[in-house]
């Protein structure tokens, strides 16, 4: 399972990320969001980044112009498209793609095979009015359970923390899970010891499934 620390906006919290061992940041490219970050900042942080650490960026209908500048210029690994994109769009991205697919009830899950062929992974999160991410709601993690019929690399997100970590890797054992308010101590700024306590978590869920030793739950 991976771990990406989404909502960057620091090199400061970029760095602290890669050090406590996630496998990839987010940087958010909508300016509405209160965790939005400016080109010319991930520029430079992305000269601090190592290798084999992942750097995505999200958008919101941008403009595919836009996108294609902002990916080479903070040389992206991925685009996460977090808004209305269709499947054509996806097709027509420089990057890998991660197309977030917003979930309130069972008929959200209808949206995803259209996009299967078209991109690298789906990301779940919580359909909120008036918010394109970054609520910390939690959604019905069923609803992710029947998202694995589709066969296409997971992403869980929406509300995920300290608290229900186990529950989520047990439950939905998704490919990846996605954290960004969960781990800040306001929006847009990272707390270090949430960071640390969920990828603590994390590392000891990867050594145990590794290992098939006892389930996580047995050891918090």
């Amino acid at each position: 399972m991976k771990i990406k620390i989404c909502g960057i906006t620091n090199k400061e919290d970029a760095l602290n990320v890669v050090n406590l061992g996630a496998d990839a940041l987010g940087f958010i490219f909508h300016e509405p969001s209160p965790r939005y970050i400016s080109p010319r900042v991930v520029e430079e942080i992305s000269l601090f980044l190592p290798p084999f650490v992942m750097s995505v960026g999200v958008f919101v209908n941008a403009d595919r112009d836009y996108i294609r500048k902002v990916s080479e210029q903070c040389r992206l690994d991925v685009i996460q498209l977090h808004g209305d994109e269709t499947p054509a769009t996806c097709l027509a991205m420089p990057r890998r793609v991660i197309k977030a697919i917003k979930i309130a009830g069972p008929e959200d899950l209808e949206k995803i095979p259209q996009y299967l062929g078209t991109v690298s992974a789906i990301l779940l999160d919580t359909k909120v009015s008036g918010m394109e991410g970054g609520s910390g709601k939690v959604f019905d993690w069923g609803l992710a359970l029947k998202a694995k019929d589709y066969d296409v690399p997971l992403i869980l997100a929406g509300g995920i923390n300290q608290q229900n970590l186990t529950k989520a890797v047990h439950l939905v054992n998704p490919y990846a899970v996605d954290l960004s308010s969960s781990v800040e101590s306001e929006p847009g700024k990272k707390d270090y010891n949430k960071m640390k306590e969920v990828l603590t978590l994390a590392k000891i869920y990867k050594r145990d499934r590794h290992h098939k030793t006892a389930p996580l739950n047995c050891l918090i």
